[in-house]
């Protein structure tokens, strides 16, 4: 797959989007035996198959809950009540001395909605029906229909303080985006730095066994030539010695592309439980033009504004300056204004006292209710703490910001110092090239030794190892530059869902 086709499917991936969604999706073992991927392929299928991204995924979605449970404060409350009592009694008459049964029973009900508003003030109208029957008076029933205000005028008034804890929601689940585009740009990056260790394990084991045939070429020649008797025995023994360390280093090569390979296919989560049986062949290849970056402030700009842990401390700062907000607000005493009015019918029928709701009786209640708490300690720790918190905050900020810098420049410092190294082991290598031929031609002539040959054959195989590294650590240093300043999504074509 070519890099414009790949980064059109990047583009395409929506992270939060449910597991299910992607449950579809084809793993690592659906092409085959042998599975061919670039870089960009790599990083669709880390995207889309990687079991704890799809963990993270999900952490954005029960944030957001909080945000409807705190909203939830302010939902329309429905409420009634029905009672019943029965009385059977006796009671003497005050004038007669005369003792009677007192008998009766009363019913009553109650019914109406209450909401709570952000304003801090109290709504409440309900409608009530009693009856009353009873052996010593007629039958009497009541109706009442009323109406209740209630609202904060020092503690809990206004919408700046009720609706902190709505906002603080808020705020922790465009926090838990952030968290989850920090996880993800981490994923990316260590994906695409696993990949390019598995291509530079891959490049040298295609150095040493290269190295290796050169040697085994190398002691047979030798060995000839002491059959023939054009060399003493001894020159034997360097030759046989460098060819075993290559087959040493050769294991070792081998066993490191093994465990490159098992762990770039844990990024790519093999759907099955045999999925780490799969073979992977590297198609990008790790050359690159490798340019001097000379935007450091643009950079420094960029990671201001990208940095996902950056963004969530700030976030964390508003959030503390909403808590200052609370708790400064409960140091002040409750004071509440009220309000009730309410019209009355009184009949000796259901139907007949709401009939007599449009009379002239009613009830009116107002009045205002005064609380505090001398000393009022609890409220004064917890302002003082929130105050503390949110200075904190701001530290944390500042020192987080310094620590982004930092980053940077590190990154950067890094991608000069592998770029540099890449012409300055190419001329190395090709000076051990020349130094090993030359060393050659003095063994032929007979004004060198075997040994002095395998000492240069492994100094060439060092620097080839050396330049392979400075081209490898090169990619991965650009990748961790993108990630220390937060561009490495945008940069790879891949957009964020909401």
């Amino acid at each position: 797959m070519n890099t414009l086709r790949a980064t059109a499917l990047l583009i395409a991936v929506f992270l939060l989007l449910p597991a299910a969604a992607l449950a579809g999706q084809e793993g690592p073992e659906a092409a085959g035996e042998v599975l061919e991927l670039s870089v960009e392929e790599v990083a669709l299928l880390a995207l889309q198959n990687n079991r704890d991204l799809r963990v993270q995924r999900l952490n954005p979605v029960i944030a957001g809950t909080f945000e409807q449970i705190e909203r939830g404060a302010f939902d329309t409350e429905l409420f009634a009540e029905a009672q019943y009592a029965e009385e059977r009694a006796s009671e003497i008459a005050r004038s007669t001395g005369t003792q009677f049964a007192v008998e009766g029973s009363d019913t009553a009900a109650v019914a109406g909605v209450r909401r709570f508003l952000p304003t801090g003030t109290t709504l409440e109208g309900s409608v009530e029906q009693s009856r009353s029957i009873s052996n010593r008076a007629p039958e009497q029933q009541l109706a009442r229909v009323g109406l209740s205000v209630t609202q904060a005028l020092l503690r809990g008034f206004g919408p700046a303080v009720n609706l902190v804890a709505v906002r603080q929601a808020e705020l922790g689940t465009v926090a838990s985006r952030y968290q989850l585009r920090g996880f993800t740009e981490a994923l990316l990056a260590e994906a695409e730095i696993a990949y390019w260790n598995f291509v530079l394990a891959r490049e040298q084991i295609a150095i040493f066994e290269s190295s290796l045939a050169v040697s085994r070429q190398q002691r047979d020649e030798i060995e000839l030539r002491i059959e023939v008797g054009l060399l003493p025995e001894v020159e034997a023994a360097a030759a046989r010695a460098e060819v075993a360390r290559r087959e040493q280093a050769l294991i070792t090569a081998r066993s490191l592309l093994e465990e490159r390979r098992l762990r770039l296919l844990r990024l790519l989560n093999p759907a099955p439980e045999d999925g780490y049986e799969q073979r992977i062949t590297a198609t990008t290849e790790p050359r690159m033009k490798a340019e001097p970056v000379r935007d450091l402030a643009e950079r420094l700009q960029l990671a201001e504004k990208m940095r996902p842990d950056l963004n969530e401390a700030r976030l964390l700062l508003q959030q503390q300056r909403l808590e200052t907000v609370a708790t400064r607000n409960g140091l002040l005493p409750r004071l509440d204004f009220f309000i009730t009015l309410g019209k009355t019918g009184y009949a000796d029928s259901f139907s007949g006292s709401f009939r007599e709701l449009d009379g002239n009786t009613y009830d009116l209640q107002t009045g205002l209710r005064l609380s505090h708490f001398i000393g009022n300690r609890e409220a004064e720790a917890r302002h003082l703490a929130a105050k503390t918190s949110r200075q904190q905050a701001q530290e944390s900020l500042d020192n987080l910001r310094q620590l982004v810098r930092l980053d940077v420049r590190l990154a950067l410092n890094e991608l000069e110092r592998a770029r540099q190294q890449i012409a300055a082991s190419a001329v190395t290598r090709a000076l051990q090239e020349e130094t090993l031929a030359a060393e050659k031609e003095r063994f032929e002539v007979g004004a060198s030794t075997a040994l002095l040959v395998s000492q240069a054959q492994r100094d060439l195989l060092a620097s080839q190892i050396v330049e392979v590294e400075a081209i490898v650590n090169y990619r991965t240093a650009l990748v961790n530059l993108y990630l220390a300043e937060g561009s490495l999504l945008e940069r790879r074509g891949i957009l964020l869902g909401s």
